[in-house]
């Protein structure tokens, strides 16, 4: 009789399973399809603005079109100016989630391992991304100084200052490039917060769903020391507590009263990684 149950059980949940592969199959073409289409347009197309619009366009169209609503909280709260906006990092989607909600003035810091990704790697060159080496400190270094460049010459960046994201939900420590570059920058930084692309494509390497994604843009932090600390770790920190207040998630930093991770991070090497 038990064994009949079990039977019964696993043919009930045939179709679940045919309706779950189907549709991550549908959105692995439909993820080609577009990748492929704005990787095209921008070998041809001039201006890294005009590139942007392109992919933010196809972002926009994959999320639509993949059934995960991207709901975006309070875009006014974002400067007419340069900014530095930091946010929490929850998935693989998280990119595309950002390029579809943020204008094409927007570019992306990204770990340096995405340059050598076929495809995307190239595509993300041609929209201006900046790459920053993690493991090695002297790349690292000089990786950090051209970011800077980049943000003192006017250029509004995205930063996930945690670096990576877990398996569970919750907040890892910020390293302190993305702030340090908002101090030399002089310009506000705008802490934001994504919901739902952890269940829309999870960190444990599940298959994709369609779940609706919220992005929430906190009231930008302006610069000034408040406490004679540095500038950049005060802003750190104040960033991070706004994310954390906002985002509905333990604080993985802390375990037992102790500053431990109790989570093991997808990249093994994470302690390794440098400051941006």
């Amino acid at each position: 009789m038990h064994s009949l149950t079990t039977t019964m059980q696993a043919l009930l949940q045939l179709p679940r399973l045919a309706y779950a592969l189907t549709y991550a199959l549908y959105v692995a073409l439909l993820f080609l399809a577009l990748g492929l289409t704005a990787t095209l347009i921008g070998v041809v197309l001039p201006g890294v603005q005009r590139r942007r619009a392109v992919a933010r366009a196809m972002a926009r169209a994959f999320l639509f079109l993949a059934g995960m609503h991207v709901k975006v909280i309070a875009p006014e709260r974002l400067p007419a100016g340069q900014c530095v906006v930091v946010s929490n990092h929850a998935s693989y989607l998280d990119g595309i989630v950002f390029t579809a909600a943020l204008p094409a003035r927007f570019g992306f810091v990204i770990k340096r391992e995405m340059a050598t990704v076929p495809l995307a790697g190239f595509m993300l060159r041609r929209l201006g991304s900046q790459f920053v080496e993690r493991f090695d400190p002297r790349r690292g270094a000089a990786d950090a100084r051209r970011v800077l460049r980049k943000a003192i010459s006017g250029h509004s960046l995205v930063f996930f200052p945690e670096g990576t994201f877990t398996r569970s939900p919750g907040l890892l420590r910020f390293h302190t490039g993305a702030f340090a570059t908002a101090v030399r920058a002089r310009c506000p930084l705008v802490p934001a917060v994504i919901r739902g692309s952890r269940e829309a494509l999870s960190p444990s390497g599940g298959l994709p769903h369609p779940h609706r994604i919220e992005v929430e843009f906190l009231p930008a932090l302006q610069l000034g020391s408040r406490t004679g600390a540095d500038p950049a770790v005060e802003l750190r920190d104040r960033a991070r507590a706004e994310i954390l207040r906002n985002l509905g998630e333990p604080d993985l930093t802390y375990f037992g009263g102790n500053a431990e991770n109790p989570t093991q991070p997808i990249d093994s090497a994470a302690k390794s990684r440098n400051a941006v």
